[in-house]
């Protein structure tokens, strides 16, 4: 199964709403992330669409 992508045009215009720096594309498993690339957290992608709430960011190790 693969993971739906995000466009170019979203990822062009959104940002961490923790601290609102960059959001680059990363793999987490068989899922994708959205890692800042300020406070470090890591955003959930699900079925394509970015979950960008606070709550629901991780950490990195």
């Amino acid at each position: 199964m693969s993971t739906p992508e995000i466009s170019p045009e979203l990822l062009a215009i959104i940002v961490c709403p923790a601290c609102r720096a960059d959001l680059a594309v990363t793999p987490a498993g068989d899922a994708t992330e959205l890692l800042c690339s300020g406070c470090g957290l890591a955003y959930p992608v699900r079925d394509g669409i970015p979950v960008l709430l606070v709550d629901e960011a991780r950490k990195p190790a």
